[in-house]
């Protein structure tokens, strides 16, 4: 079983409720911070020890407040951990449950595994934590089916980047002409106009508002 793990929460009573319940459930070494910056902190002092952790347990969302922060969310603390220390496990715990969003959250930065906040928390984490421990992924229950039945189609960045043009009020071709005059490719009108469709029918959008809508609303742009 994991030796270290790290928690990253910003509201106590959640943090709280998180230790309590693994240190009923396991017998790792735990600490626990309220700020991605320090998470890193921790990181970083564990490494020069030699005694890394072997799990990350962030959530996504952390509210500003006084304090300056460098690293203002989960998936970005995750990115930073994983290049310190990559053989480092990561869970997100977040009340985030769009599917393409957390879809996207396994492939880049690259978490092992994803927890709903809800009434089965304390259950799911430990589950997950058994699970990601054995190098499978674990994703809650509620979104298993949903992003497993999400239809096949890769959205890189050459779509956010239309997707975003389009939300800017561009026409397509005004995009054409600033794909051209950037070097971004494919820029012909008509390579923009097929890729608009395939996104359309991808995103079952009417039109190219309703698609910047629907693009929005799962959290991609």
């Amino acid at each position: 079983m994991f030796r270290k793990v790290l928690i990253a929460e910003d509201i106590d009573s959640i943090n709280l409720g998180i230790v309590t319940n693994l240190k009923k459930s396991f017998d790792f070494e735990i600490a626990h911070v309220k700020y991605c910056d320090d998470a890193i902190l921790k990181v970083k002092k564990a490494l020069l020890e030699a005694l890394p952790y072997d799990l990350l347990i962030t959530d996504l969302s952390f509210k500003p407040d006084h304090r300056n922060c460098n690293i203002c969310s989960g998936d970005e603390l995750a990115r930073e951990v994983l290049k310190l220390h990559p053989p480092t496990k990561i869970i997100m715990y977040s009340i985030e449950d769009r599917p393409l969003k957390i879809k996207n959250f396994f492939n880049e930065p690259g978490i092992h595994g994803y927890v709903c906040k809800g009434r089965e928390s304390a259950r799911e984490i430990n589950k997950a934590i058994e699970t990601v421990y054995k190098n499978e992924y674990y994703l809650s229950q509620s979104l298993d089916y949903a992003i497993k039945g999400t239809p096949v189609m890769e959205i890189d960045d050459y779509d956010i980047r239309l997707i975003n043009e389009l939300a800017n009020g561009l026409l397509q071709d005004e995009i054409a002409k600033n794909f051209k005059a950037e070097g971004v490719f494919p820029a012909s009108l008509s390579s923009i106009e097929k890729r608009l469709n395939k996104l359309k029918i991808y995103f079952k959008a009417k039109n190219s508002t309703h698609l910047v809508a629907i693009v929005k609303d799962l959290g991609l742009i």
